[in-house]
């Protein structure tokens, strides 16, 4: 295929993996971001195995690896006696596979400076929008819309999302704290559970989920109150009162199920990453699937015609999307037994396989973690 000239709508995690991936291709892209800035703030983030498998293939392996701590286990604990459950040993059951901790602020550098040095152009205070009737912006021949939740590119090319919310929000917080595990710690009680693993520089990373009727709005933009966050857990076992103590800001987020759209395509319109299929926190698998598109998406437009290359992309990724989403979604149910007698069986079901069988807990996720799209 002749080199084609693309833009990007979105300066994210899958915008600009997807610059990457198409510059290398050899197309013209330009990214066009309408934040002033390209900034991410105040949030860790998790690269799979899965994910981790598209950073290497766009050369930036070594980057992230630099820039990251490599986990070294996923343990699940009740929270309210702060007895462990159930410890998975990541570098004994799949020495292969590596897990990345990473702030979302070095992440986003990695994958701009990925970006331009493949040939993009970055440009910011840039909005786009998207003319109508799948046709591309004037010039170009194919307009990727990488812009988020609310992805005006996919109000073009498939319904717009109707959310509902589900009952749940999710503080989140960074905590200066040294010597920290490099362990992925779930902390599990009724109605809710908390999330905590280190970031590089001395830093915890904490989301917190609570179920509640109140309706929150959704964006991670929203600044709470610490004291709710603390009171919410009041009844969780140390060391998580310990660790909410230190909050102090902390940014609340409504979670809410949106639909994975039913077509991800239209002329020479495309989406991608949350444009496509807002994924709820509970696999942290957000920009991993995003990262997985981006890589799909230029794998398909080498050697076919751009409408037929989209229609493979979509294919390809629309049933894996689903998938992820909806497993996502029922892992919330998992964390949140608040009947006795459930938790009791649920528990002691996981520590009996952790004995007998400690390799099959993470083998359950084997289609997710060690899917590899760059193969």
């Amino acid at each position: 295929m002749d080199s084609l000239r693309i833009t990007i709508a979105g300066a994210g995690i899958g915008g600009l993996a997807a610059a990457t991936a198409l510059a290398r291709d050899g197309h013209r892209v330009r990214v066009a971001e309408k934040a002033p800035r390209i900034e991410e703030v105040g949030a860790g983030i998790q690269i799979s195995p899965n994910g981790a498998a598209v950073m290497r293939a766009l050369g930036l392996g070594d980057a992230l690896a630099e820039a990251s701590i490599r986990a070294e286990a996923v343990r699940l604990v009740d929270g309210l006696t702060g007895k462990p459950v159930v410890t998975m040993n990541l570098k004994r059951d799949a020495p292969d596979l590596a897990w990345h901790f990473i702030h979302r602020a070095p992440l986003i550098e990695i994958l701009k400076v990925g970006a331009q040095d493949a040939g993009a152009v970055v440009e910011t205070g840039d909005e786009i929008l998207p003319p109508p009737a799948g046709k591309p912006l004037e010039g170009d021949d194919l307009l990727v819309g990488a812009d988020g939740l609310h992805s005006k590119v996919r109000a073009r090319v498939d319904d717009a999302s109707k959310p509902f919310f589900t009952r749940q929000v999710a503080w989140r917080a960074v905590l200066p704290e040294t010597d920290v595990p490099p362990v992925v710690e779930v902390h599990m009680g009724p109605h809710r559970h908390l999330v905590t693993y280190p970031l590089p520089g001395g830093r915890r990373n904490i989301v917190a989920v609570e179920e509640r009727e109140g309706w929150a709005a959704e964006g991670w933009s929203h600044k709470d109150d610490a004291l709710k966050l603390r009171a919410a857990f009041a009844r969780f076992a140390d060391p998580v009162p310990s660790w909410l103590e230190k909050v102090g800001t902390v940014h609340l987020w409504g979670l809410f199920r949106h639909s994975v759209a039913d077509r991800w395509w239209h002329g020479r319109q495309v989406i991608l990453g949350d444009a496509a299929h807002p994924t709820l926190p509970f696999l942290a698998q957000g920009a991993n699937l995003a990262l997985e598109d981006a890589w799909v998406l230029a794998r398909s437009l080498r050697g076919q015609a751009v409408e037929t290359a989209l229609a493979a992309y979509q294919n390809e990724r629309r049933p894996r999307a689903a998938q992820v989403v909806q497993a996502a979604s029922s892992n919330a149910r998992n964390y949140h037994h608040a009947f006795p007698p459930a938790r009791f069986i649920g528990f002691n079901a996981l520590r009996l396989l952790d004995r007998l069988a400690p390799a099959r807990l993470l083998g359950r996720y084997d289609w997710l973690y060690r899917h590899d799209v760059t193969d």
